[in-house]
């Protein structure tokens, strides 16, 4: 399949889908919004993890601005319709989806980063809620994921203030994973792409179910979920090779299964 906004490659278990609209630093118009759609649920369906990365200096600037019908934005349509089936197929995704966050993540594209399940960002990057400078509130997932990757203090003073919030301090308030020295990122992001698809791909996909559950589930409800979660993966192929290397002092060969 053919793509005009985003390159896509799939390789050993790994799907890299890079946003590759530079001359607008990667601003996510409708056309853009459809492919990472289409391309996240085409990866989820057949790889064993997904990176969502940027080409040239930014990630992702936001919303284009100059994407709209008869001079006019229908806000809401256009969140309904386009953002939030892009941000329901990341979450949707059952193997691990990871951010490789090259440089600025700004408005929808900080939060399109916020929405894969690990955001590792290299040092030059940074996130802004810029929604504010234009009249506007956090969308695409924000007011649901920053409060509680960063706290209401931290989240609200973001939304409001609209500053930049560089890669070490989202790391060092909880809001992604870590920071890589921009000469390693590369290196770096793709190693951990390949640590992942040679994990334990069922169990990956319960510990994603549990830890989104446990945002509004009571502990009852939790351990139930755990429990249940542990017992399916407890007849996996990937158990059994997991305890067999453990017993063996060997790496497990993990399949996914």
């Amino acid at each position: 399949m053919s793509y005009e906004t985003i390159l896509f490659d799939e390789a050993d278990g790994i799907a890299v889908i890079t946003l590759n609209r530079p001359e607008v630093m990667n601003a996510l118009n409708t056309k853009m919004r459809a492919e990472i759609t289409g391309a996240v649920t085409k990866a989820a369906a057949s790889a064993r993890v997904i990176v969502l990365t940027g080409t040239g200096r930014a990630f992702c600037s936001g919303q284009d601005l100059s994407d709209r019908a008869g001079g006019e934005f229908d806000l809401e349509k256009t969140l309904a319709e386009e953002y939030e089936p892009m941000l329901r197929a990341i979450l949707a995704a059952e193997v691990p989806v990871i951010a490789a966050v090259n440089g600025a993540a700004a408005g929808a594209g900080a939060n399109l980063a916020l929405a894969t399940d690990v955001v590792i960002a290299s040092e030059s990057a940074s996130f802004i809620q810029a929604f504010t400078r234009i009249g506007l509130i956090p969308d695409a997932g924000g007011t649901f994921v920053l409060p509680r990757a960063m706290g209401m203090a931290k989240a609200m003073g973001a939304a409001l203030f609209a500053d930049k919030v560089t890669a070490r301090q989202a790391a060092d308030w909880g809001m992604i994973w870590e920071v890589v020295k921009d000469e390693a990122f590369e290196a770096h992001w793709r190693a951990r792409a390949k640590h992942l698809a040679k994990g334990p791909t069922a169990a990956y996909a319960r510990v994603k179910q549990a830890m989104r559950a446990s945002l509004s589930n009571d502990i009852d409800a939790q351990l139930a979920l755990e429990a249940r979660l542990q017992g399916e993966c407890g007849w996996t192929e990937d158990f059994k090779e997991g305890v067999d290397a453990f017993l063996e002092k060997r790496p497990a060969r993990f399949q996914g299964r």
